[in-house]
């Protein structure tokens, strides 16, 4: 019940002011990720690669990456922004505070109709992540990682690569591997009903996105 009435919210179309006139056509958030990379012809979808690129030229070493909001207000602008007009240029002034990119990347993983680690393959990372064995655990999150459909595996090795340089400026921007982890993981893993989020739930989606990050050269080899 709970995603069918997420989809038919995502259907309207909510402008900055709050209004809301009829259907949006091709929008980008809320869009079913297969759907919309077949669509733009691209195995990762525009609005990432350009909220990547745009984060990575600003500095990976500012304060909080990630984890400080930026102004919600802004952010809905910029999606609205987003869903109707295909030349987004996020070098407008509008844009400048990249903690409002970075609000409005981490807006778009968990408004999509499935999640990064798609439903079907919950309970197994759940499962692999509570493995005692470390390299068991990691082996078998490796391989489930790997059993994704292409755009999901292409667009979680775009984002943990970039997540992967922000941890690099831990020093600077203060974000550690732990800390990207609980950001990403409940909007990169979760399960398909309310009634399994429990807080220990929380606590091994976190060490899933966690692992991933530490693995993540050998999960995602560079092509």
């Amino acid at each position: 019940m709970k995603n069918l009435a997420h989809r038919g919210l995502c259907r309207l179309r909510d402008s900055p002011g709050g209004g809301e006139k009829g259907y949006i056509k091709d929008q980008v958030f809320c869009c079913a990720l297969a759907a919309l990379c077949e669509r733009e012809r691209s195995p990762v979808p525009r609005f990432v690669q350009q909220c990547i690129c745009t984060v990575e030229a600003r500095g990976l070493d500012i304060d909080g990456l990630y984890r400080i909001s930026g102004n919600l207000a802004t952010i809905q602008k910029l999606r609205y922004k987003m869903d109707h007009d295909e030349r987004l240029d996020l070098d407008d002034g509008r844009w400048e505070d990249v903690h409002v990119i970075t609000g409005a990347l981490k807006l778009f993983f968990p408004e999509l109709p499935e999640p990064l680690f798609p439903f079907s393959h919950f309970s197994q990372f759940i499962a692999a992540i509570k493995l005692q064995d470390h390299a068991q655990r990691s082996r078998c999150v490796r391989d489930l990682v790997r059993t994704l459909p292409a755009p999901n595996l292409d667009t979680l090795r775009v984002l943990f690569q970039h997540l992967c340089r922000v941890i690099e400026h831990g020093e600077q921007n203060r974000m550690s591997v732990q800390s990207v982890a609980i950001v990403f993981g409940p909007t990169l893993l979760r399960p398909e009903t309310e009634e399994t989020t429990v807080p220990m739930t929380m606590v091994f989606q976190n060490q899933v996105v966690e692992l991933t990050l530490q693995q993540c050269s050998e999960i995602f080899p560079p092509h």
